[in-house]
């Protein structure tokens, strides 16, 4: 795993015409800015989450499917329809009591869309990008994330040939959850590895 990106980070083309194009719906109101602020929140709270809440909660009841996410998990979250140009190449790594992963890209924002929809701004800023790599501990700690000293921290450098989505570990107390009631207790952050799963408890509705 290769940490020596360029930390200079410049718009890329396509988001500059995306920015033109807003602008220019905006100007003509074509679009109004509560309405498109509601799509952005709509993915990037909604939609993509709940996909890969779906994938980890299947993953956390169905043995055969988890292995076959470590085998080829392109492949086997594409069979739940889960597929597109974000979501291409992507790597599950699981937590457990003595590894902890943690997901960054260095270079810029490479991010799964399809399963956790648009990445959060945190994860786009370079101190995030930087201190990930140099000093995951302390970034964990700063989002309320205590790690046993004994567990080792893995930080994987997503790029645009590779994606990585956080399996974490199942919180205890929750054998007698449904798949339905288990996705309740996965969220963006813990998929990026900077939050556990909530407590088996919230996910009893």
């Amino acid at each position: 795993m290769s940490h020596d990106h360029d930390h200079t980070v410049l718009p890329s083309d396509l988001e500059l015409r995306v920015k033109a194009l807003e602008s220019l719906l905006l100007e003509k109101g074509l679009v109004k800015r509560d309405a498109l602020d509601a799509i952005i929140e709509t993915y990037e709270h909604q939609v993509g989450p709940k996909n890969g809440a779906h994938v980890v909660a299947k993953a956390w009841s169905d043995l055969s499917f988890k292995q076959a996410l470590f085998e080829d998990a392109t492949a086997t979250v594409a069979e739940l329809g889960y597929f597109g140009r974000q979501g291409e190449h992507l790597t599950v790594v699981e937590n457990t009591p003595d590894i902890h992963n943690l997901v960054v890209c260095t270079l810029c924002s490479c991010y799964p869309w399809t399963l956790l929809g648009l990445p959060p701004v945190w994860y786009k800023s370079a101190p995030y990008r930087a201190r990930a790599v140099s000093e995951p501990r302390k970034v964990l700690s700063e989002f309320g994330t205590s790690v046993a000293e004994h567990t080792d921290i893995r930080v994987w450098d997503s790029t645009s040939e590779m994606r990585y989505l956080v399996l974490p570990e199942r919180p205890p107390g929750t054998e007698n959850l449904s798949e339905s009631q288990l996705q309740g207790l996965v969220t963006r952050n813990s998929m990026i590895g900077v939050e556990m799963a909530r407590p088996g408890n919230e996910g009893v509705k």
